[in-house]
């Protein structure tokens, strides 16, 4: 009599995750192992198990099964019988008795736990295509918690509250399962780093914003940090600094083609009396072919910005000496950055610091900013995160941008 020697690749087979299951894979098939034997007061019990599971005598099985069990006394006898029960449970499309002919196998201690887990996220498939959702979920958290490498367990640990309406709690698991894939040293998949983007937004969860910081650092393109800001805006509803501040991160990601994002921008550079910044980046919509100053929607812009005083190099030198105040120094910083004269900048933010009602958060991420455009990539991340309190959430969105550079 020969009894079964690997993992069942035939019932691992029929336990594997349906197509429908959101791209759930079969587990792969795997080398034969040297035949496992049962003991000698086990074998003929076994035996008679084995061939009432082939022949589908079901009336006889639970009988025959626990006659086997009566008698077993090694790890090996436990495996092969909770086989046998597995292979009988998969014939009847018995869900119950393949997740409890799994538990039994993994009990037996025989098989190593990924080849366990492996069988327990074919099982999860089959309740998630029949849309048994909490018992689908259950099966991919038993195969997370023997093996919390399993990809495909974390992410359709998500896919199973989701389905079930757990939104919130789908967020989090795809989360874990990213988070899984960074601490084996992997780089997420995109697709999943997506998905529990989109699932956070849906759900309003400020996981979303971090989620979304994890996606572009590591799938980094225009589409990505527009998104990305868009998300961020959309949850925090930034003041006009702080807008005006993710603007000038759209620009250096190159994410700002559409007109009305930079017509937008130099409204918002123009709300804060910063015309400089402004006329820039007006101008720079027209040079992308992005803004037809001829179009009426952007006449009030343009002729409003053609009426306003462009400071020169000079007057903000000759502004500097008679600064009343923090604000209006850092609001001068403001003007070089526009310029592009970064140095200049950051000696005035500097020059603002400490001084009554200029916040330092604005002025160590006007700092950063300003450093990080300059290519001083370590003194900017200092000044990047010495930012605390509500200005920090973007703050670690140019440390984000800061870090994928060279």
């Amino acid at each position: 009599m020969k009894f079964i020697t690997s993992t069942a690749i035939a019932l691992a087979a029929a336990l594997a995750v349906p197509a429908a299951a959101q791209g759930s894979k079969p587990p792969a098939a795997q080398p034969a192992q040297p035949q496992i034997k049962p003991s000698s007061k086990a074998l003929k019990a076994i035996i008679d198990l084995q061939d009432a599971v082939n022949k589908k005598d079901t009336a006889n099985i639970p009988a025959k099964v626990a006659a086997a069990d009566a008698v077993a006394s090694t790890k090996e006898d436990h495996y092969l019988i909770a086989q046998l029960q597995l292979k009988a449970a998969v014939d009847a499309n018995d869900k119950p008795a393949i997740s409890a002919a799994i538990d039994k196998i993994a009990a037996s201690g025989e098989l190593d736990t990924g080849k366990v887990s492996a069988l327990y996220v074919g099982l999860g498939g089959s309740y998630f295509n029949d849309k048994q959702y909490p018992q689908a979920t259950a099966a991919y958290q038993k195969a997370l918690s023997l093996d919390p490498r399993n990809a495909e367990a974390g992410k359709m640990v998500g896919e199973a509250l989701f389905a079930s309406g757990q939104k919130a709690e789908a967020a989090a698991a795809f989360q874990r399962a990213i988070q899984a894939s960074v601490a084996a040293g992997q780089k997420p998949d995109e697709a999943l780093v997506k998905r529990a983007v989109a699932v956070a937004y849906d759900v309003q969860s400020p996981m979303a914003v971090d989620l979304a910081r994890q996606w572009v650092a590591a799938y980094p393109s225009p589409g990505a940090w527009s998104d990305t800001i868009a998300i961020y805006s959309n949850l925090n509803h930034p003041d006009a600094e702080s807008a005006l501040d993710l603007y000038r991160l759209r620009q250096v990601t190159g994410s700002m083609t559409d007109g009305g994002e930079y017509a937008q921008y130099a409204r918002t550079a123009a709300e804060l009396n910063n015309f400089n910044e402004a006329k820039a980046a007006l101008d720079a919509g027209v040079a992308a072919k992005a803004i037809d100053p001829a179009d009426a929607k952007y006449s009030d812009l343009v002729k409003g910005l053609k009426a306003k005083p462009i400071a020169t190099a000079a007057d903000l030198a000759e502004a500097t000496k008679t600064a009343q105040s923090g604000m209006a120094l850092l609001r001068i910083g403001d003007r070089y950055y526009a310029m592009g004269d970064y140095a200049k900048a950051v000696d005035l933010y500097r020059m603002s610091m400490g001084k009554a009602g200029v916040d330092k958060d604005v002025a160590n991420l006007h700092i950063g900013m300003a450093l990080a455009r300059a290519g001083d990539k370590a003194g900017a991340t200092t000044a990047l995160n010495a930012v605390t309190g509500p200005r920090s959430g973007i703050a670690k969105l140019w440390l984000t941008y800061l870090d994928g550079k060279a």
